[in-house]
Order: structure tokens, then C-alpha cells, then sequence
């Protein structure tokens, strides 16, 4: 598997090794020493799934307390895929890192602890699964906004189906201190 660091220390972008031929491929899509072999420590404690159509944005969401890290792929369609450093105190504060996961690409992004996320559908349909470092927190949840300009993440799509939630989200300098992750200099 390779792994490569992103400009956002703690991101981490992960290509397992798929072995295909006529009749399809396979791969693997988790291997614990692999993932701590790569700094990863946490234990993984649920998986989610979700099936989106093309222009649906999820996010950016978060959950405090109990900080999620997220081991986030797309075996169907493509996504593309941001975390959003919102860890109070931190160099990279407010700066946002996105690439595209596809079922043709098999890349796997790790977002940490401390990191807002998101994604957008660009294919007809996706298929988006993460693992997670915490349980949900339904207390916990919260998120900023998909759209912030201070963040200016660059979406792919311009027409984008937003659930009402999401919309209503904050933007990042409308969070106190107290209502965002702490940076622990990790």
C-alpha cells in the first residue's frame, strides 16, 4: 500500500494495492498494522455507508466531543472529498484539503481528530463508506458551513443538493473556541 502525507499535517491519503484481470479485481480495504504502520493508532469502532446521487453534498461536519477520525473510500462512483483543519490554535487553522476518491482510483483518505469533512457526488451515483475512531455522538454533532468564504473550499459542481441541516450550519469564525476541537500540537 502507499501512503502519502497532504498539506494538512494528519491527513493522509492511502492506495491499496488492487490485483485485477477480466473478471474484475480485488483488494483490501483495511489491515490494521497497515494503517499504524502509517501513524494511525486509534481503533476503528463503527463503519457507516451511504448512497448519494450526482450533486448531493454532505457536510462539512464534525463531532465534539468525541473527535472522530475517519478512514473514508468510495467503492462506487466518484466523490470528491474534503477535511477541513478546525482544531482552535493550530498553524493550518481554517485551511481545507480535497481530492477525489473513486471506485476506479481505490485511493482512501484518513481524516483525523480535529478535522471537519465533507463530500460532494460527481459521479451519476456513489457508494461512500468511512470508518470511525468514535461512536456517533448525536449530542455531539455539529458542522460549518459547506459554502464558508473564509474556508473557500473549491467544489467540483456548481449546482449541489445541500440537506436543510447543512445549510444552516455556521460559518468557522461564528464558533467559539469552546464549540471547536483544541489543537494538542499533534
Amino acid at each position: 500500500m502507499r501512503v502519502s502525507e497532504t498539506r494538512l499535517p494528519g491527513v493522509l491519503l492511502f492506495e491499496p494495492k488492487k490485483f485485477g484481470d477480466a473478471r474484475g479485481y480485488f483488494m483490501e480495504t483495511w489491515r490494521q498494522e497497515a494503517y499504524r504502520d502509517a501513524g494511525i493508532e486509534d481503533a476503528f469502532v463503527q463503519d457507516n455507508m451511504s448512497f448519494s446521487q450526482q450533486g448531493v453534498l454532505r457536510g462539512l461536519h464534525f463531532q465534539l466531543p468525541h473527535a472522530q477520525g475517519k478512514l473514508v473510500y468510495c467503492p462506487i462512483g466518484e466523490v470528491y472529498d474534503v477535511a477541513v483543519d478546525i482544531r482552535h490554535g493550530s498553524p493550518t487553522f481554517g485551511q481545507w484539503y480535497g481530492t477525489t476518491l473513486s471506485a476506479e482510483n481505490g485511493q482512501q483518505m484518513y481524516v483525523p481528530p480535529g478535522f471537519a469533512h465533507g463530500f460532494c457526488v460527481t459521479s451519476t451515483q456513489a457508494l461512500f463508506c468511512y470508518k470511525c475512531t468514535q461512536y456517533y455522538d448525536p449530542a455531539g454533532d455539529a458542522g460549518i458551513r459547506w459554502n464558508d468564504p473564509d474556508i473557500g473550499v473549491e467544489w467540483p459542481l456548481q449546482e449541489v443538493q445541500v440537506s436543510a441541516k447543512d445549510q444552516s450550519t455556521p460559518c468557522l469564525k461564528d464558533l467559539s473556541a469552546e464549540q471547536l476541537p483544541a489543537f494538542t500540537g499533534n
